[in-house]
């Protein structure tokens, strides 16, 4: 018991506790950026999932203005629940857990070996890019063998299902400043 609470406090002194690893796995630039961006942009999830605000539509030219304007309105709502989605499939698919540890587990023992001195393969100094292509060749008859691009299009056919269903069922919310719209009798 004292020794994991040693090296709990040996990793926080390091950097390395749980709130402070996810910032530092997402190196800054783009990516970055980009999960910043759709984060602040993250609508209240009480009105995305309000059972209230859910209704069918009363035409096709209703259900086609719904599905723009909720996909524009929840679009970082719908990135997290995509990603949601992701993270479902992974651990619910032990062999997809698996492929993935030997993958990033090669990339991780290339990004030591890299750090200790260059790869040489034959004479030749091999790339970083092509020490990531190695891992994945690797790596690919984990993921053949736990069914990776299965679980891809359940990703995305469970992420159509359930985005295309809320941004078509979801009322439109009014906005500030827009024309009021007659509708024909």
């Amino acid at each position: 018991m004292a020794a994991e609470k040693d090296q709990q406090k040996d990793a926080e002194a390091e950097g390395l506790s749980a709130t402070t690893l996810l910032p530092k796995l997402i190196p800054s630039g783009v990516g970055r950026e980009w999960l910043e961006r759709h984060r602040a942009a993250i609508r209240p999830w009480g009105a995305f999932v309000d059972q209230r605000c859910f209704s069918r539509p009363r035409n096709l030219g209703e259900l086609c203005q719904r599905l723009v304007r909720n996909v524009e309105y929840y679009q970082s709502n719908y990135v997290f629940v995509f990603l949601g989605l992701i993270v479902y499939c992974v651990v619910t698919s032990p062999m997809l857990l698996v492929a993935l540890a030997v993958f990033f587990g090669a990339c991780y023992i290339l990004y030591l070996r890299t750090l200790q001195s260059k790869l040489v393969l034959f004479g030749r100094e091999v790339s970083p890019a092509h020490q990531y292509a190695m891992a994945g060749a690797v790596s690919f008859p984990f993921f053949w063998l736990a069914g990776a691009g299965s679980a891809v299009f359940w990703v995305l056919g469970a992420t159509l299902v359930v985005i295309g269903s809320h941004a078509a069922f979801h009322q439109i919310e009014a906005v500030d400043g827009e024309e009021l719209q007659m509708e024909p009798v």
